[in-house]
């Protein structure tokens, strides 16, 4: 029988060749990255520097270089666009709103009022159809207004529902309680059976807040109004007819010395504004920027 040779089984001292490409290869790939971080993206250095530059040594800012584009076609914006077109050589007189609530202008006469834009029929309309809806959510709303959960204002171009955000959240959470739910119910019942355009707000008090989902109280009011809005839009309420506002800790009802104050400044408001007839959203959008001036000018 022939015996078989066994050949003996030489290793290789070169896989260390391997290990170290693959930690070169990585190595490389390190740097490569760390170059990409710490490239100056030279445009916006330069607009930086020329900004600060300018800023420093008092350089005016030539703003008619760019164009203005109005939002809306408005009485109220027409007013400020004229006024911003005038000559350099003219006074320019922009319409302010004084402490009173009241247009007064730069020199301090008074403007046209915001209702001397409608007719007095129209103004009747909104006035009589705020007081049917201001009557139907008192009366069916009437339980939860003398336990004080809801309070609600009026005046003639749209009707308030305030909240207290403590009935509705946990503190620093825009998910909304199970408690909260029937009464928010009751009122997407109501509100569903409406024509009008609703404005959902959110206020907070000033207690910071830095969490990665709310870096500030801005995040937290406007999630907090979606939440609401959220649960209308599941409940019937038409979502074209619906926004949601966060004003965060910067429109308070008073001030935030004491927990009770603060508590009062966290709340959400659900604005019901006058529809006219559903026929003028020239006129319906005008009421979305008076509440919203308003909004800045009282609080």
């Amino acid at each position: 029988m022939v015996k078989r040779i066994q050949f003996e089984e030489q290793s290789s001292h070169d896989r260390w060749v391997v290990s170290y490409a693959d930690f070169i290869t990585l190595l490389f790939a390190f740097f490569v990255v760390m170059y990409s971080i710490s490239s100056v993206n030279e445009d916006k250095y330069r607009v930086l520097s020329n900004a600060l530059v300018g800023a420093f040594n008092d350089k005016p800012i030539n703003l008619r270089a760019r164009q203005v584009v109005p939002l809306v076609d408005t009485p109220l914006y027409n007013d400020v666009l004229s006024a911003a077109n005038q000559p350099e050589s003219e006074e320019i007189v922009v319409p302010l709103r004084s402490e009173a609530g009241e247009t007064v202008t730069a020199e301090g006469t008074r403007a046209p009022e915001f209702e001397d834009q409608f007719s007095q029929q129209a103004l009747d309309a909104a006035e009589q159809e705020v007081n049917a809806i201001s009557e139907t959510v008192e009366e069916r709303m009437q339980p939860s207004i003398d336990d004080e959960l809801i309070n609600v204002e009026r005046n003639k171009f749209w009707l308030e529902v305030e909240i207290k955000s403590s009935l509705l959240f946990e503190s620093g959470h825009s998910a909304l309680i199970p408690s909260a739910v029937p009464l928010l119910l009751d009122l997407a019942d109501i509100l569903a059976e409406l024509p009008n355009r609703i404005h959902v707000e959110g206020f907070t008090d000033n207690q910071p807040i830095r969490t990665p989902l709310f870096p500030s109280n801005w995040e937290l009011s406007a999630a907090r109004a979606a939440a609401v809005v959220r649960l209308f839009e599941r409940h019937g309420v038409d979502p074209s007819r619906m926004a949601s506002i966060g004003y965060g800790e910067y429109q308070p009802v008073g001030d935030n010395d004491t927990e009770e104050a603060r508590a009062r400044n966290r709340r959400v408001v659900l604005v019901v504004l006058a529809a006219m007839g559903g026929k003028d959203d020239d006129r319906i959008h005008e009421f979305e920027l008076l509440r919203a001036s308003v909004v800045s000018a009282d609080y």
